[in-house]
């Protein structure tokens, strides 16, 4: 007696073609929005200032310093763009 092999796939697709496909479809706008909006020139500035502020901290053993208003910066900055643009692009 030779017993069949079934997969049961709850509706997903049943090779890997089809689930990179799905994946490309299914871009998250506001993360494509993000990615995008962190290359222009102030975003870029002030993930440096970040970046350096991080380096700053990592660097010394023992400091209360840390880095909240340089991340905040940071994410105002591209927030602040995202916003701009994302709404137009919403149907």
């Amino acid at each position: 007696m030779v017993l069949d092999e079934k997969v049961i796939t709850n509706g997903e697709p049943d090779n890997e073609e089809e689930e990179e496909e799905e994946e490309e479809e299914d871009l998250d706008p506001l993360e494509t929005m993000r990615e995008k909006c962190a290359e222009i020139e102030h975003c870029v500035h002030t993930q440096a200032r970040l970046e350096q502020c991080e380096t700053r901290v990592n660097a010394r053993s023992s400091t209360t310093e840390d880095c909240t208003e340089e991340l905040f910066d940071f994410l105002h900055a591209r927030d602040h763009c995202v916003a701009h643009k994302l709404f137009h692009s919403v149907k």
